[in-house]
């Protein structure tokens, strides 16, 4: 059901509709409670846990140290969970959210199984009139969406998909129930953070597996230690110095560049590079040397380093082709950086074969497998879509969003992706936002980190209006543009912007590309930015 400003009475009146039970949305919907709004969030799924209940294929676990992947707001809730291992699974996650919202007593102000389908700002009440796909309709004063930078899965990716007879599950939708791949045939499609995971965990298991590969990644190995009562006191001693550190970060991880590449000789270069890489995490990446995204030769040293970690596993002159990058492709760190453990070897079993895509693409799925380019045919029984999503988009622009003038969101950002802060849209009011364009997030970000900040912004900000009797706010054309100079000034002085990922839109066709799509200043700059916004009074926006 789409709405329209002057559609039949709501059935449902709030000061603040939130959409998403994930990590954002679970404590957006706290705070405003606490705030004393009646506050009411819904979710597409059916419970808690935003990305951890959607994606619960084989192998899904967190790259972030468990210990930071947390609420910081709240000492004894931090203290009252104890991981099993530093980068725990999927199952252990969700249990970790159903904790939080048990604690919070957050389930009564959810209604699950529920979509929002149409919101339409009306001008004259200065309110949004929110459809859902139950046939609810919400009267809102705020609408707040906190539906996830990467939750909206391209799934209708090739021709011909509807006539396969096998099953097709897409790693971003994998059924409770699971998906029996025993002894069968199986098709894996896409290399990604996600792919990499399904591929060294299924390994074992499947009859015989093709890997079709397009994109080759620089992965590192991950050390995945368990954890203990030794390690539980260990960082739940940490809280205060987590809580003051992390949030102030270049990524909001707990690790942080000590070193300039100019003031370290070669050698120094060399031997801080492998001291990190042996850490098994995303240090390299993420805490390595800041001029890794900016300048050529210390991009080029650093990717020419993981490039021969990973020959010396593979040693296969075409598996090698397959499955590393090389110089001229892109450089580590420009892409999502995946963990792994055990994906390399993978392919030196028998039951795997690697099937390079780079120059001879899928062109479709047949009733029986999947044909590419140059006629050969392959012939599974089950294919795993790893395609990725419509990143920082997708999840509004499926939702018909109108503004001002019956602005379309859709519309709007399929010609230029924008917005002010990474936190709201120039005409449309009222209308908040986590983990959206122009705001670290899902990139170079521990997502508990940002979205955590954001919402505590839009709190303060919500909590601003309260103070003041405001019952309206709204960037302004100024202040839009201003955030979006100072976005692209920054993007564009480094490498990042350069390669073609979905960073930049180019995964989905007919996307803008071209700007990134998260802030690339750093998460504690970022902060600093915001918290200048509001000392300030807010002068990129407008209230009434």
């Amino acid at each position: 059901m789409t709405l329209t400003a002057d559609a039949p009475s709501a059935t449902t009146t709030l000061d603040a509709l939130v959409i998403g039970a994930g990590v954002a949305g679970l404590y957006q919907v706290y705070q405003l409670r606490e705030l004393g709004l009646n506050v009411h969030g819904y979710e597409a799924g059916g419970d808690v846990g935003g990305t951890w209940y959607w994606n619960r294929y084989p192998g899904a676990r967190f790259d972030s140290e468990a210990y930071i992947y947390q609420y910081l707001f709240n000492e004894e809730l931090y203290k009252g969970w104890s991981w099993s291992e530093k980068f725990p699974g999927q199952p252990e996650i969700e249990q970790w959210l159903h904790y939080v919202t048990d604690q919070l007593e957050l389930r009564d102000d959810y209604t699950f199984n529920t979509r929002i389908q149409s919101a339409v700002f009306n001008e004259d009440t200065g309110r949004w009139l929110v459809a859902t796909d139950t046939g609810e309709t919400i009267d809102t004063r705020l609408l707040i969406t906190c539906a996830g930078m990467l939750s909206a899965p391209r799934t209708d990716v090739f021709d011909g998909q509807e006539s396969f007879g096998g099953q097709i599950v897409f790693t971003s939708r994998w059924p409770k129930e699971g998906v029996e791949v025993k002894g069968k045939s199986v098709a894996v499609i896409g290399t990604g953070a996600t792919g990499i995971q399904v591929i060294q965990t299924i390994a074992p298991e499947v009859g015989h597996m093709k890997v079709f590969i397009r994109t080759p990644q620089y992965s590192i190995p991950m050390k995945n230690p368990k954890y203990g009562p030794v390690e539980h006191e260990w960082y739940h001693n940490r809280f205060a110095e987590i809580r003051d550190t992390v949030p102030h970060t270049f990524t909001g991880f707990e690790y942080d560049f000590e070193h300039a590449w100019a003031d370290l000789t070669p050698e120094q270069r060399h031997e801080h590079i492998n001291q990190i890489w042996e850490d098994g995490s995303l240090k390299l990446w993420l805490a390595s040397f800041a001029e890794l995204f900016s300048e050529q030769e210390a991009s080029d040293v650093i990717s020419q380093f993981v490039r021969e970690k990973i020959e010396a596993r593979l040693q296969d002159p075409e598996l090698i082709d397959a499955l590393v990058p090389q110089p001229g492709d892109y450089g580590f760190g420009t892409h999502r950086v995946p963990l792994e453990r055990g994906y390399y070897e993978a392919f030196h079993q028998d039951n795997v074969e690697a099937v390079n895509v780079r120059n001879n693409p899928i062109t479709r799925i047949t009733s029986t497998g999947i044909e590419l380019e140059d006629g050969s045919h392959h012939e599974v029984d089950v294919i795993v879509m790893a395609t990725g999503f419509d990143a920082g988009t997708g999840s509004l622009t499926r939702i018909d969003l109108r503004g001002r003038g019956g602005r379309s969101l859709a519309e709007e950002w399929g010609k230029d992706i924008r917005s002010t802060m990474g936190i709201m849209i120039e005409g449309f009011p009222n209308l908040l936002n986590t983990g959206i364009p122009l705001a670290p997030s899902a990139a170079l970000c521990n997502m508990t980190t940002c979205l955590q900040q954001q919402t505590e912004w839009i709190t303060d900000v919500v909590k601003h209006m309260q103070s003041n009797g405001l019952q309206i706010i709204e960037p302004t054309v100024e202040g839009e543009q201003s955030w979006v100079d100072h976005h692209d000034e920054i993007a564009n002085a480094t490498l990042v912007p350069k390669s073609h990922s979905w960073y930049t839109g180019a995964n989905v066709p007919g996307k803008p590309t071209g700007r990134l799509l998260s802030y690339i200043g750093g998460v504690g700059a970022y902060r600093e930015e915001c918290e200048k916004e509001a000392a300030a009074g807010y002068p990129r926006f407008r209230f009434s």
